[in-house]
């Protein structure tokens, strides 16, 4: 009897525990949506006065609301500013614990008077902030070094992802592969200050939460994704080949195979203006941490700034055993994809779309002395290299 009592006992406390619990979990969820979806505006809570920085992306502005006591869940209020059709401006705002995330959102996105355009930017996928800085000062928006000034400029507190950059990695600039690919409309009032942060804060939007959860998933940081993607971006000219080439890099650094990639020649080669379209082996021996012929691995970072495909294709990339590749049409940007090494070489012999034929191959069937032939995307707008402007 004294047994049957004690389990009804225990069976009581589970039950309350339970009930416990779920009350506890079930207030956290109801605060949460009422974050990321409620209207509810009560004003009676305290006025609290925050500064929003120039160019700060929606989760730094999270973050402040937060350590402001105005929010509980960032995630929560990150999602509703993407999902919505406003734009946090920079400024210093008097907001309340009582208002909803919606009333927040609203009061820090200000009606401007709307200007007449003047201009519009096309930033291609693959461009690098080199190429832009140039197309910058030809578009008379600002001058090159101007633009590379402001990238140089964005710190980590308004912009997080740069805590990812490996400290002490030796890139020419943290923020490449951060730029977002866009079309990017100039006002009178643009300035290079401006349009790097509309860049960054593009690049906040289109790289979602689910984005990040998948990245976070695969066990990739953000640099990672977009080193990795633009790699991609400067391989890939056909939307069905990105996934595939994104299973190669993957394939390639699970063998402890060095990538071998031209562009990561060509970005260091070019001073990141990729104005040359072919690689000779001694460009090979280049000294470089981009150089992923001379060092194994990733580059140390982005070699262009790719898109939102490249990027998916980063974190759903095709599961096969491919490890080799080589252009199949050159006008359609084609590849054929390659198990082993004797294939790769056996694909492209005589009448082969590379022009290798036999005589091209030493004794142990590998290329002679010659030139490689680069696979990277050179469909990028080149007529903005310039070779008068020097970059640092």
């Amino acid at each position: 009897m004294a047994k049957f009592i004690k389990g009804i006992i225990l069976i009581v406390a589970v039950v309350a525990l339970f009930n416990v619990l779920y009350d506890y979990g079930k207030g956290y969820y109801d605060i949460y949506q009422e974050e990321y979806k409620g209207t509810t505006t009560t004003y009676d809570g305290d006025d609290v006065v925050v500064v929003i920085p120039a160019g700060a992306p929606v989760k730094t502005t999270a973050r402040i609301l937060k350590e402001k006591g105005l929010i509980q869940f960032e995630s929560a209020f990150v999602k509703r500013v993407q999902e919505s059709d406003y734009r946090i401006k920079e400024g210093t705002y008097t907001l309340n614990t009582g208002m909803s995330t919606l009333d927040m959102i609203k009061a820090m996105s200000p009606v401007i008077e709307v200007e007449e355009k003047i201009d519009t930017l096309v930033v291609p996928e693959g461009f690098t902030i080199e190429q832009i800085a140039v197309r910058c000062e030809r578009q008379g928006i600002c001058s090159a070094q101007e633009f590379l000034n402001e990238i140089n400029s964005v710190t980590s507190e308004a912009f997080p992802y740069l805590n990812d950059v490996p400290e002490g990695a030796n890139v020419k600039y943290k923020l490449q592969g951060y730029i977002f690919p866009a079309t990017y409309d100039i006002y009178p009032t643009t300035t290079a200050k401006s349009l790097v942060g509309w860049m960054l804060e593009t690049f906040e939007n289109y790289y979602t939460l689910d984005l990040q959860a998948r990245a976070e998933e695969l066990g990739y940081n953000s640099y990672e994704v977009v080193t990795m993607a633009s790699i991609i971006e400067r391989e890939a000219k056909v939307e069905e080949e990105r996934a595939r080439i994104a299973g190669v890099i993957n394939n390639r650094l699970k063998a402890d195979m060095p990538l071998q990639m031209c562009p990561t020649v060509l970005y260091p080669l070019t001073n990141g203006l990729y104005d040359q379209s072919r690689v000779y082996y001694e460009d090979l021996e280049l000294e470089s941490p981009y150089n992923t012929y001379k060092y194994s691995g990733l580059p140390v970072g982005p070699i262009c700034n790719p898109g939102i495909a490249c990027i998916n294709a980063v974190l759903y990339p095709e599961e096969h055993n491919y490890y080799y590749y080589h252009v199949k049409n050159v006008e359609e940007g084609t590849h054929v994809f390659t198990e082993t090494y004797q294939e790769h070489i056996d694909t492209q012999i005589i009448g082969g779309p590379n022009g290798i034929t036999e005589d091209m191959l030493d004794e142990n069937g590998n290329l002679k002395e010659g030139i490689i032939e680069n696979d990277s995307d050179d469909d990028s707008d080149n007529d903005d290299a310039s070779e008068d402007l020097d970059f640092e």
